[in-house]
Formats: structure tokens, C-alpha cells, sequence
């Protein structure tokens, strides 16, 4: 019932409508994006390799289908998201990008510009690196027939203006997405992408399927199940700091000396963010190595193909990849959490924590217990991140879908695009009032 009741609140407010339905819009556009193939380019059995080599089908999952087509938005927003984490990392080592940060919205507004800039040629770059690296794949059932075949410098040219401006088309999207405060422009075409290719992976499930499975399927149900419920309880947990506020005389009465207050610190600071970085970063080992495993210099090359022999190896793979998820949890942590500046504020309007000193104090019990918060949400996340790798192999089935990352970002989406659309529908109430 409360649930009918929100969906007619949420048909007769006329600008949350509007929203949804152009949310809705730019999916659709982005689907018929993903469809388009580059010029040049025969997607021939590509679909088949996707879904059998787990790499390369992580990645295909993230850009939403686009991979697998050769499309010109083959590359999603995988160069937005390296540019961001490059100018994440360099406010923290160059004094000039610290003070645009501090500058508030404006500075936020200017390194905004800088990552939409560096986002082009690190576009030209993985487009070059990921034509490339499919050329050298040999297609499904061997007989040594590459997955792309040669192209011509014009070709070439082409193929990589069409997928940058697929790029920064996608980057466009997905900034006019989170001006109609529906919810992340970002996760939500990671989310449409991946909600896209759930019919297919489901039938290809059922299609392969026979009754020696129906154990193995029914433990990815109960391990599905099980994950989602993990996913809410993490995302929606948190630990709330109890404030109090020092006493004071406001005109004849005496103000403040209340605990009604709290400070809420999110087990899940980073959300999907963390997973989506580490496998940015795992996209460069492997495609690097694929490149010089062809050097004239036979040290060079044999050191490349044990990083391809390594990243092809589940147990190697997955490994490095919880460490990734685990250290990126950390990362984004301290770029978005400042418990010096909460610090500062909590003392400017005369609040402390009750047994805490204020000043430095307070701002070392808020990273301690932050780090204590972190090392919960980091290993979830890792563990989601691995989840398919390790149901993959128990189960023999496709679980990239239906497994731990996938699940973790649907939900986390779902749940946000829910607070958002709860938010706007309350701003509304109370401006009738």
C-alpha cells in the first residue's frame, strides 16, 4: 500500500515525473548508443568470447553491453572515471589543486573541467589499446582468426574519434542525469547497462542449463539472495556519533546543552566507487603485457606473458583485485571524509562529543573511528567484488550478472534513486505548505 501510494505521488508531482521520464530517455539513447558499431569493425563472434573469458567480460559488463558490439561507446566511461581518479590523486600531492578544492564550489567546478579535458586523450588511448589488444585475440574455437580484423590508418583514425565522442557523449549523459537529482548520472549508466544484459545472461543460463545444475543453480539463487540482503544492511548502516552543544545565553533564555543530535558515519563512505576504480586500474597490467608480449627483446616479452599467464589465473586475479578494492575503499575514504575540517566546524558552533576534547582530539577519535568503519566496508567490498570469481568456479556458471558486483551497484542505485525521489517528494509537501 505504501508502496502505491508513493508511485501516485510520485505520477501527480509534474517535475519528478519529468525527471524520471528523461532519466528514462537518455537510457534509451544510450542502449541504441551501445548498438552502433564503429566503422571499420565486424563484431563477429565477439559475444561468445565476452562471456567466456571473465576479464574481459567484467569489462564489457561496465560499459554496458558496448564492448561486446565494438560500439562507439565501446569504451563507456571507463576514461572519465581514470581521469577522475588521476585528479583525486594529484589534490592530494599539488598545492594548486588543494586550494581549488577548498575554494568550494567553484574550485569543485574548475577540476571538473580539467577531468572532462584529460578524459579525451586517455579515451584515444584505450580506444588505441583495446582495438589493438581484440586484434591479437584469437575468435572462439581457435583456428587463429583474430576477433577484429587488420585496419587501415584511415580506419583506424576513425574508430577512435567515433568512440571518444561515444565517451564524452556518455560523460554529457551522464552529467545532464545528476542535474535532475534522480540519482548519480555515472552509476546510473553503469546501473542501465547492466539491467540491460540481465535478460540475455538469464537465458543463457537457462539454455545451457540441465537438471545435474539445478544444485549449483539454486546455490547462486541463495548466494544472490544472500548478497542483497548484505548489500542493504552495509549501504544503509552507519554509526552515529552523539554530539552535544555547549550552553549559551541567546537574549533572556539559556540555549544549547542538548543531546538530540548525532554525527552519522556511513559504513559504506565510497559506495560502488571503490570497485568501479579498482577495475579501471585493472584494465592496464593486462593490456600493457598484451602489447609487449610481441617485443624483440625476449626478457621484455616473457615477462609480459606471465602477467597475461597471471591475470589469467582465477585465484591471482582475484586476489590482486580484493587488494585493489580493499586499498581503493581507504582512498576515497580520505578524499571525501576531512575529520580535521568536521573537527573545526563542530567547534566554531560550540558542539563537542561528549568525552572527547574538542579540536584535535575530536578529529583524531573521528579518523580512528572511521578506519575502524573502513576496515568493515573495505572487506565487504572485496569480498562482493570476488564473489562472482568465486561462484563462477563453484558452480560452473555465468555469475557476472547475478554475482556480487552487479547485485552491489543495482541495489545501491535502487536505494539512492529511492532517497532521491523520497527527498524531492518531501521538498514538495513542504513547499505546499
Amino acid at each position: 500500500m505504501a508502496l502505491a501510494d508513493t508511485l501516485r505521488q510520485v505520477w501527480r508531482a509534474k517535475e519528478v515525473r519529468k525527471s524520471i521520464f528523461f532519466v528514462f530517455v537518455m537510457f534509451l539513447i544510450f542502449r541504441v548508443g551501445a548498438h552502433i558499431p564503429i566503422p571499420g569493425v565486424d563484431a563477429g563472434d565477439l559475444a561468445q568470447f565476452f562471456n567466456q573469458n571473465q576479464f574481459f567480460g567484467l569489462l564489457n559488463l561496465f560499459s554496458g553491453g558496448g564492448l561486446e558490439n565494438v560500439s562507439i561507446m565501446m569504451l563507456g566511461l571507463g576514461p572519465y572515471i581514470t581521469a577522475s581518479i588521476i585528479f583525486q590523486l594529484l589534490v592530494m600531492i599539488v598545492p594548486r589543486l588543494e586550494e581549488l578544492q577548498k575554494d568550494g564550489e567553484q574550485g569543485q567546478q574548475k577540476i571538473n573541467k580539467y577531468t572532462r579535458w584529460a578524459t579525451i586523450p586517455l579515451a584515444v588511448i584505450q580506444g588505441y589499446g583495446f582495438i589493438t589488444l581484440l586484434q591479437q585475440q584469437s575468435g572462439v574455437g581457435g583456428g587463429g582468426s583474430a576477433l577484429i580484423g587488420s585496419l587501415t590508418g584511415l580506419e583506424m583514425v576513425t574508430a577512435l574519434v567515433s568512440v571518444t565522442a561515444g565517451t564524452l557523449f556518455l560523460m554529457w549523459i551522464g552529467e545532464l542525469i545528476s542535474e535532475k537529482n534522480i540519482g548519480n548520472g555515472i552509476s546510473l549508466l553503469i546501473f542501465a547497462g547492466i539491467i540491460a544484459a540481465l535478460p540475455s545472461t538469464v537465458q543463457q543460463i537457462f539454455v545451457v542449463f540441465d537438471q545435474s545444475q539445478i544444485y549449483n543453480l539454486l546455490l547462486m539463487i541463495a548466494i544472490g539472495l544472500i548478497t542483497v540482503f548484505g548489500v542493504v544492511m552495509i549501504t544503509e548502516g552507519q554509526r552515529n556519533i552523539p554530539i552535544s552543544h555547549a550552553r549559551r545565553v541567546q537574549g533572556n533564555k539559556l540555549m544549547g546543552g542538548g543531546m538530540g543530535t548525532h554525527l552519522p558515519l556511513r559504513v559504506n563512505q565510497g559506495g560502488v566507487i571503490p570497485i568501479i576504480f579498482a577495475i579501471s586500474v585493472m584494465l592496464f597490467p593486462p593490456m600493457v603485457a598484451q602489447f609487449l608480449a610481441r617485443a624483440s627483446n625476449a626478457t621484455v616479452a616473457a615477462f609480459a606473458n606471465n602477467i597475461i599467464i597471471w591475470f589469467n589465473d582465477t585465484t591471482i586475479y582475484g586476489i590482486v583485485y580484493f587488494i585493489l578494492v580493499v586499498a581503493f575503499t581507504y582512498f576515497y575514504s580520505a578524499v571525501v571524509f576531512h575529520p580535521d575540517q568536521i573537527a573545526e566546524n563542530l567547534q566554531k558552533q560550540g558542539a563537542f562529543i561528549p568525552g572527547i576534547r574538542p579540536g584535535n582530539s575530536t578529529a583524531d577519535y573521528l579518523q580512528k573511528v572511521v578506519n575502524r568503519i573502513n576496515l568493515t566496508g573495505s572487506l565487504f567490498l572485496g569480498v562482493i567484488a570476488v564473489l562472482p570469481l568465486i561462484v563462477q568456479e563453484i558452480t560452473g556458471l555465468n555469475a557476472l550478472i547475478i554475482g556480487g558486483t552487479s547485485l552491489l551497484i543495482i541495489v545501491s542505485v535502487v536505494i539512492e534513486i529511492v532517497k532521491q525521489v523520497e527527498a524531492q517528494l518531501s521538498v514538495r509537501d513542504y513547499e505546499a505548505y
